[in-house]
């Protein structure tokens, strides 16, 4: 199911510039950026982010600026109205969830309490 990315989450532009980077390199336009939550990580819950090509029936699809986010209805209850962006510092380079629904974050961002 295809939605506007207004309506669930929202890319930031350099996730966008990054995103379609990272699959030019691969050469596989069919790939699609997943989030999804997983337990564990300091605060209870985890984001996690892969490439995929494969869509489930029940997943959702947000699109913004030619860029396409897969994320399944569980995960989407925990990140709706959230923001996806990049992060690159000297620690490394990153996808970063703003979510307005954490509770509680830990100092690395990866995780996340409702």
């Amino acid at each position: 199911m295809e939605k506007s990315s207004k309506d669930y989450l929202k890319f930031t532009e350099k996730a966008i510039k990054k995103i379609k980077h990272l699959i030019a390199i691969q050469k596989n336009i069919n790939l699609k950026l997943r989030i999804y939550i997983n337990g564990g990580g300091c605060n209870g819950f985890q984001y996690q982010f892969i490439f995929d090509s494969s869509i489930n029936k029940d997943d959702i699809i947000i699109t913004q600026s030619d860029v396409s986010l897969i994320i399944d209805p569980i995960s989407l209850q925990y990140l709706y109205g959230g923001q996806i962006d990049y992060l690159e510092n000297l620690e490394g380079s990153k996808f970063i969830v703003s979510n307005p629904n954490a509770k509680n974050t830990c100092g690395c961002g990866s995780s996340f309490s409702i």
